[in-house]
């Protein structure tokens, strides 16, 4: 394909490395190789002043010496002089030589304290410096380990330590799933040990590495950093296991390519992913479904409740089921999440989390999907990659735009920006803030996406504001900053891998919630759901049962189950443990 183009690897490698959002990401850990760098430059330039001082020392109180002798009337050579200098100054004190003048005692006992305070000082300095400090390094070494255990197999191999790495290892660790993330750094291998994490230590591109993290036997090999780093990445483990599964992110369009003739079986983009979840929360969505994942033929989907029919109306009252056949699988309200109850009265910031096939969905945006104006407006905080993806989602959507950034080199031609401080009124009303029906808010930093959501409720009380969280933890506090919806890079990114990952076995909805399929249990053959209470004892809601190669979908709560086949349920991971403890085979 490249080559239909007239471009080389080398030429879109060159492209890509000169593309700010990857140089960006080069250059992450360059700080920090930096600083590294510095204190070993500080330390060096310490070191050697204290010799040019002990060489200095040792050159005047010898001078010292030999003029003093001198005035006593005995003479030294200049090698006897260094002698006593360095017997006197170290203490040891042979006697050998000694003054008789009381000028020339008190010269020893200035030599003798100026030697000791200076070695006090300096063989410390050298002895915890290149003895102390490489035997703790060394230590450290042991103590991160350099190799998986042969025991392990079936594991994911993660090569970042980000927050979407880490998001996603924690769901490994939930579901049960080995994994390992692989750190080429032994400070940092070392802190992630200490937290509990499993990390190995290596070199990411040494093929030795991968072995030793038994790469063979590995389920996936998840390569997320950036992506020059990510095709070398891929080239060295398909070199040494031609059948390990390779997911890898794209952060530049043109990396997509590169990365599958590198051997990637996935190529995720997961900042126009965010930019396109992001985009479908804001702008024309009320009573509009919106797919966000498949499982066992079921669509997973969302749909707002702002500005529809549903609003102030109850589950009960709306009946979707019985008329639409669509399961409410639960409600999202301002960032919490709820399994459907029947009286959950529906209000303006709700979304409603749908299991349905694509008919009952199309009968559901039939009657709820809200007609829109012909043309809104968006301001988009932001113009990286998130935010380049929400302008793309909502032309396409045949809305209007624009993106507001600080750093005019993110330009694009023909994409309408401002370029300006988001936090200046006068640069919010160039972009339209006025007109605007939503606000997007992208930034990398979530201090400042706090502060813009506050900033901006304050000016447009009224306005749509959808928010970017890159930690799960900020999330919470952007829906108190006044965001109407919060999406969370970690966890979107984290989602999206673990989806490609297992999706035939869990569909992961957001952190800590997910879809998954288990036989039906001896207790529960040939009981109704109404009379098992399968919710209230387990927290897990069954949206659908798989049997005899069918999925009825949302089946009837006073409908007998099967004697054989799944049920597919949704709940958090700790309602799927109690559902296993409460229903053992």
């Amino acid at each position: 394909m490249l080559k239909s183009l007239g471009v080389t690897i080398a030429q879109v490698t060159e492209r890509l490395r000169g593309n700010p959002d990857v140089a960006r990401s080069i250059s992450d850990d360059a700080p920090e190789r930096a600083v590294r760098a510095a204190e070993r430059r500080r330390r060096m330039r310490t070191v050697f002043w204290l010799a040019v001082a002990f060489v200095g020392m040792v050159a005047i109180f010898s001078t010292a010496f030999h003029e003093l002798m001198d005035r006593e009337g005995r003479s030294y050579s200049w090698p006897t002089s260094i002698y006593w200098t360095l017997t006197t100054m170290t203490t040891l004190g042979f006697g050998d030589i000694t003054f008789e003048s009381d000028a020339g005692r008190i010269f020893s006992v200035v030599v003798l304290l100026a030697g000791s305070t200076f070695l006090l000082v300096m063989l410390p300095f050298v002895f915890i410096q290149f003895v102390f400090v490489p035997w703790m390094n060394e230590r450290d070494r042991r103590r991160a380990p350099t190799t998986v255990p042969s025991v392990i197999r079936s594991h994911l191999i993660l090569t970042e330590r980000g927050p979407v790495e880490l998001a996603l290892a924690d769901r490994a660790e939930q579901a049960g799933v080995p994994y390992v993330i692989l750190v080429d750094d032994l400070d940092v291998a070392g802190r992630i040990h200490d937290a509990g994490r499993r990390v190995m230590v290596g070199a990411l591109d040494d093929p030795e590495t991968y072995r030793k993290a038994r790469v063979d036997a590995a389920a996936m090999v998840v390569a997320t950093r950036n992506d020059p780093t990510n095709t070398n990445i891929a080239f060295t483990v398909r070199e040494i296991a031609p059948d390990v599964t390779i997911l890898a992110t794209a952060n530049a369009p043109e990396a997509v390519d590169i990365l599958e003739i590198a051997g990637a079986d996935h190529v995720l983009q997961l900042g126009e992913i965010l930019g396109t979840a992001m985009a479908a929360r804001a702008l024309g969505t009320g009573g509009d479904s919106h797919v966000i994942g498949e499982f066992a033929g079921l669509r997973i989907a969302e749909a707002g409740v702002a500005g529809t029919a549903m609003e102030g109306r109850t589950l009960r009252e709306l009946a979707l089921r019985s008329r639409l056949g669509v399961g409410i699988i639960g409600v999202w309200d301002r960032g919490e999440f709820a399994i459907a109850d029947p009286d959950t009265e529906l209000h303006e910031p709700m979304i409603l989390l749908l299991a349905a096939s694509d008919e009952q969905l199309d009968a559901f945006d039939a009657e709820y999907a809200v007609a829109a104006a012909d043309q809104q407006h968006a301001v988009i905080i932001g113009g990286g990659r998130v935010g380049r993806a929400i302008g793309a989602a909502l032309d396409a959507q045949g809305h209007s735009f624009t993106i507001v950034e600080q750093l005019a080199e993110r330009e694009r031609a023909g994409v309408p920006y401002v370029i300006g401080d988001a936090a200046d009124r006068a640069v919010l009303e160039q972009a339209g803030l006025d007109r605007a029906s939503a606000v997007l808010i992208t930034t990398h930093d979530d201090d400042v996406n706090v502060y813009l959501t506050r900033y901006c409720r304050g000016l447009r009380p009224k306005v749509r504001i959808v928010s970017r969280s890159r930690l799960d933890r900020n999330v919470t506090t952007l829906y108190r900053a006044g965001a109407d919806s919060v999406l969370s890079y970690s966890g979107t990114g984290s989602s999206a891998i673990w989806n490609r990952f297992r999706g035939d076995e869990t569909l992961l909805i957001a952190q800590g919630l997910h879809v998954f399929r288990l036989p039906i249990p001896a207790a529960l053959r040939g009981r109704s759901l109404a009379d098992a209470h399968v919710y209230r004892r387990t927290g897990c809601n069954v949206v659908a049962v798989d049997h005899a190669g069918r999925v009825d979908a949302n089946p009837d709560a006073h409908t007998s189950l099967p004697t054989s086949g799944e049920l597919i349920l949704v709940g958090t991971a700790e309602a799927e443990a109690q559902f296993a403890t409460t229903y053992r085979r």
